[in-house]
């Protein structure tokens, strides 16, 4: 009989499996912070576990890891893990360090079927969903390798904000990403704030108010386009929900959400989406009239080329150009810094070589970039 594995379960899930074993609540919000908040996965070890509960789960349950096929470290502080997921098929999850947080992207799918232009995880094709616990492995280990590595503090997160941007459209494995949402927000769990949680869509309407009633974190909308002719072309999503119902949605969704705003990801690809009349559009966009303006923020990202795409890079004065116009405008506008480029890590990329992971030991071979702990007075605390 295979075994459950714990990391399929929010709380609620745990304790409903937990009655079943004949055991009270507080024995499930034991083990689920030993599994969570001490990354402990032998029963044997969860000392203030009654010994008859760990008898019982040592015969039928599991906390079950993902095995790492490769790691690797950019000269800018930034790790991504290849995760074996089976089937011949991996998935990569990114840590990107900055001064004041430590930031984990998440993949939710092997592969997306959303097949945007510009993405090269997109070329990949769809493989199939991940489940709850291979969601949550990620952040498991993420969290448990890094404490060690970085020798922090006992109680210090190495992991203070989670973004689920990884491979995959989160919101079209809508069943295993919720209750993994719940566990990073829980506080018997990861204890993060819906604030430090988002969600990227490339904007899967019915999903985007589903998520407003059922688990509201931060949201962050693929944007890449400020009209419905272009946009068809670079996320072939939007046939099915045009702009029209995505901006109605965001506003829907800012009724729940943490943030006042929503943050829009606009992927600059030279002479494609990156004019200033392509500026004024996207204004015109999400400024709407009266009660249809969106409250946003606008994330300009340089693309990372690749050759399946045919496309390029928007020169850099050309995305600062189209930064200024909506900001003259008055629209919080950022450039993403590009991190981890020497590895692969960076947006859009997270393919990698997922369908030959036999390339994992020569992707190894590059020189390890050691990992330095900050200092303690430089480390972000958890609030």
């Amino acid at each position: 009989m295979a075994l459950i594995n714990l990391l399929d379960f929010d709380l609620d899930g745990l304790a409903a499996y937990c009655e079943g074993l004949g055991e009270k609540r507080f024995r499930a919000t034991q083990l689920f912070r030993w599994i969570h908040q001490k990354g402990a996965a032998d029963f044997g070890a969860m000392t203030d576990l009654a010994k008859s509960l760990r008898d019982k789960l040592a015969g039928v349950a599991e906390v079950r890891p993902l095995p790492v096929a490769a790691e690797q470290a950019s000269a800018d502080g930034t790790i991504k893990w290849l995760f074996d997921v089976g089937g011949g098929n991996a998935v990569e999850a990114v840590f990107i360090p900055e001064d004041d947080r430590g930031t984990l992207c998440v993949s939710s799918q092997a592969g997306c079927a959303v097949g945007c232009r510009f993405c090269s995880t997109g070329h990949q094709g769809f493989s199939r969903n991940l489940t709850t616990g291979e969601i949550l492995a990620q952040l498991w280990y993420a969290e448990h390798h890094l404490r060690a590595r970085l020798k922090l503090a006992p109680g210090e997160r190495a992991i203070t904000n989670v973004v689920m941007m990884g491979m995959g459209e989160p919101l079209q494995n809508y069943g295993a990403l919720v209750p993994a949402l719940k566990v990073m927000l829980d506080d018997h769990g990861y204890g993060l704030s819906r604030r430090r949680v988002t969600v990227s869509t490339s904007g899967v309407v019915p999903m985007m108010d589903r998520l407003r009633e059922d688990c509201p974190v931060a949201l962050a909308v693929s944007l890449h386009a400020p009209n419905d002719a272009l946009r068809d072309d670079l996320v072939p999503l939007n046939k099915k929900y045009p702009l029209a119902e995505l901006m109605a949605a965001c506003m829907r969704y800012l009724e729940a959400a943490p943030r006042d705003f929503i943050t829009f990801e606009y992927c600059m690809l030279d002479g494609v989406n990156d004019s200033d009349e392509h500026a004024r559009q996207l204004l015109a966009l999400v400024h709407g009239r009266g009660e249809h303006r969106v409250p946003c923020k606008l994330n300009l990202i340089p693309f990372n080329p690749f050759p399946e795409s045919g496309l390029l890079r928007s020169p850099r004065a050309r995305v600062l150009a189209f930064a200024k116009i909506l900001q003259d405008a008055g629209i919080v506008t950022t450039v993403r810094k590009t991190r981890g480029d020497d590895i692969d890590a960076a947006c859009g990329q997270l393919a990698g070589e997922v369908q030959d992971r036999t390339r994992a030991a020569e992707r190894m071979k590059r020189l390890p970039v050691r990992v330095v702990a900050a200092p303690a007075d430089a480390r972000h605390k958890p609030h």
